[in-house]
């Protein structure tokens, strides 16, 4: 599981009760939403458990598959309120049918990928496809839906959704069990006949709508976004096991010139991409941090959990998928119970809450990876954090779009989508150094040369030799899991200082779950 294994922070507004799209048409729409949100929410939350496979198949190293998740993060991180705005400006079929046809064709290209340049390339036009395809997929529905028949459509959108987070793991790790390495390549071929099918139905049965507006897109923002990430990731990911603190300091000094350029830039854009004006107010600067907090966490855990379950621990890909099930299960099953306690207690208290659960889970992970006992002790660490993010998600997009007018609920929303896709990349970036240089100060002199954290041998090793090896894996993982466990706890106390509480003003129906 990766950026999209919990749902995300901020959907975005329902404007009015216009709509384009005929009645007999709608349910195409509705179609093409779910078939374009499957795609991503398969590739982001198989692909963590295919890490080791494609390091054997392809010769990777850890830096390397850092950058086959980071390059997609980076792309759609910096540009997705780019994305947004393109779809007010040019109408949002157009822009959907873009990013779709960009989004299968990079896929393609990551599925035939003969090395692991070929496949960042690609992950990279993939994260741009992603950019224009993710927030029109939710937009459109909004677009094409009266008010009154809406919330019904999102409704079998999110289900649909969920049923693809969850399904997702489990199928790509039943393939990746059964037929062997090479079967990550079926991870992105199977966006191929998906992506087919939804240009179909756009194109041939969805009308084209009118644009919202005429407003210029911010596309020096866009553009110095994107340097500032990209630097910054580059800075913190190590190629080798000892950083080099003089390239990481140098690259990590211009990609906070280039963000200091950014943030000049937006204070004086006539449309920024993001009015820093709205981080003047407390509750919003509060709830974008804990997002990025939270989320840092939850990257970081659950991109280097499932490569040491595979590589260190030697379960296969299936028994990992089944135990993270239950994040899923929890999100989609209790998320109303935090929507709950919010509309009851105020955003505050179930945040605070949850972000306990979620940093008690990480500290449990660190202390109990070196029992490799993936179902006994790693499965009900992982339902505790998937309770704790089902306290939280909720509150937290209601939190963001509490704290701003309702003429900025859209932007303050896609603002903080944003800070937990560009928390999930930097925790794969900055993590994955700490992990690598754990791995090398714990590993003892008799693991041969070439095997790295994350790495599954190529050769028979010894009692010894492999009891080292799982030791220093697992060193690793724990360090991880601290930090995670710290920045969640760390969000628990924002939320508590920044969010608001109250009692309830008249009486309120039992949650649903």
């Amino acid at each position: 599981m990766s950026e999209a294994q919990a749902p995300h922070p901020g959907a975005g507004p329902l404007s009015g009760s216009r709509t384009f799209c005929p009645r007999q048409r709608r349910r195409f729409v509705l179609i093409v939403a779910i078939l374009a949100s499957a795609m991503a929410f398969i590739d982001g939350s198989v692909i963590s458990i295919a890490v080791p496979a494609i390091r054997a198949d392809l010769s990777a190293s850890l830096a390397d598959m850092q950058w086959v998740s980071n390059a997609y993060l980076l792309f759609l991180s910096a540009l997705m309120l780019v994305g947004g705005a393109a779809g007010d400006r040019f109408g949002l079929r157009t822009v959907f049918i873009f990013g779709i046809a960009l989004f299968v064709a990079a896929s393609a290209g990551c599925a035939v990928a003969a090395d692991t340049p070929w496949l960042i390339a690609s992950r990279i036009v993939q994260g741009i496809g992603a950019a224009f395809m993710v927030p029109s997929s939710l937009a459109i529905i909004a677009k094409a839906y009266p008010r009154e028949e809406r919330g019904r459509a999102i409704g079998i959108w999110a289900a649909a959704s969920a049923l693809t987070t969850t399904a997702g793991p489990i199928l790509g790790g039943f393939a990746l069990t059964a037929l062997g390495e090479w079967s990550w390549r079926l991870v992105f071929a199977i966006n191929l006949p998906i992506g087919v099918v939804a240009l179909g139905l756009l194109i041939f049965m969805v009308p084209p709508d009118d644009a919202a507006d005429r407003r210029r897109i911010d596309v020096i923002g866009g553009l110095l976004a994107t340097a500032a990430l990209a630097l910054i990731a580059l800075a913190l990911t190590n190629e080798s096991e000892v950083p080099n603190l003089t390239r990481a300091a140098g690259l990590g000094a211009a990609g906070l010139a280039v963000l200091a350029g950014f943030l000049f830039w937006e204070a004086r854009a006539k449309h920024p991409m993001v009015p820093l004006g709205l981080f003047t107010v407390k509750a919003f600067s509060g709830a974008n941090f804990l997002t990025f907090c939270v989320y840092f966490a939850l990257g970081a855990v659950m991109f280097f959990l499932p490569m040491t379950a595979v590589s260190a621990w030697g379960a296969n890909e299936a028994m990992v998928a089944f135990a993270l099930l239950p994040l899923g299960i929890a999100i989609t099953t209790l998320s109303s119970v935090g929507g709950w306690l919010a509309d009851r207690f105020g955003a505050g208290p179930p945040i605070t809450a949850g972000s306990c659960l979620v940093a008690t889970a990480f500290a449990g992970i660190a202390l109990v990876s070196p029992l490799e006992m993936l179902f006994e002790t790693i499965t009900p660490l992982i339902a505790l954090m998937g309770i704790g993010m089902a306290l939280l998600v909720s509150p937290l997009s209601a939190a963001v779009m509490g704290a701003v007018g309702d003429e900025d609920t859209g932007i303050a929303s896609g603002i903080n989508n944003a800070v937990s896709r560009v928390a999930s990349l930097v925790a794969v970036a900055a993590m994955g150094g700490l992990a690598a240089f754990t791995f090398a100060l714990t590993v003892g002199p008799a693991v041969p040369q070439g095997l790295s954290f994350g790495s599954i041998p190529e050769i028979d090793l010894s009692a010894g030799q492999s009891a080292q090896f799982s030791a220093a894996s697992n060193a690793a993982l724990s360090a991880v899991a601290w930090v995670s466990a710290g920045l969640a706890a760390l969000s628990a106390l924002v939320s508590h200082l920044t969010l608001d509480r109250h009692l309830p003003v008249k009486p309120v129906s039992q949650p649903t779950q």
